[in-house]
């Protein structure tokens, strides 16, 4: 299914809320108004329809290696045009995929997996995502150290926040 995320429209408050949320996704909603200076009715409506429409999600990230995934790795796939969205949604399935995108470029397809170790990658690369219907070509990378593991500030999107020369 093709989500048109461009229909949701996100204002001021939206984004301060998720910066907080993002700093800390256990944040009260009593804390982020207190901060905000709003109600905590507010704070709870604006999180509740952002999560319904799909404007973030609320998980804990995991660092991989921390909790036993010894073999992350990030896998660039070639699928067959017409086989696109079957191979996605049966891609999807796999416990081991983190993330999963289409692409442009060599390959259409990126695919980041988490692994207990080498052999469940192996297993994962050799026997189970090739029989998937039209991929043609599997390029992994394995992971050697995570150094950067977070979401990206949202003052880069916010209007009128940053320009070019505050990030250089």
């Amino acid at each position: 299914m093709v989500q048109d995320f461009n229909t949701v429209s996100v204002d001021e408050l939206d984004y301060a809320i998720m910066d907080h949320l993002q700093e800390d996704g256990r944040k009260s909603f009593t804390n982020i108004a207190k901060a905000l200076g709003i109600a905590v009715g507010t704070v709870r409506n604006r999180v509740t329809k952002m999560l319904e429409d799909g404007t973030m999600h609320i998980y804990a990230r995991i660092n991989p290696y921390r909790v036993g995934f010894n073999a992350p790795a990030t896998i660039n796939v070639v699928v067959q045009p017409q086989y696109l969205e079957n191979a996605i949604s049966e891609i999807a399935k796999f416990p081991e995929v983190s993330y999963l995108a289409i692409v442009t470029g060599e390959h259409n397809l990126v695919v980041d997996v988490m692994c207990r170790d080498g052999n469940h990658l192996a297993e994962f690369l050799i026997h189970r995502l090739p029989k998937v219907i039209g991929v043609t070509t599997i390029k992994p990378h394995f992971v050697l150290r995570i150094h950067k593991f977070a979401q990206p500030d949202l003052h880069l999107v916010k209007p009128g926040s940053l320009s070019l020369n505050d990030i250089r």
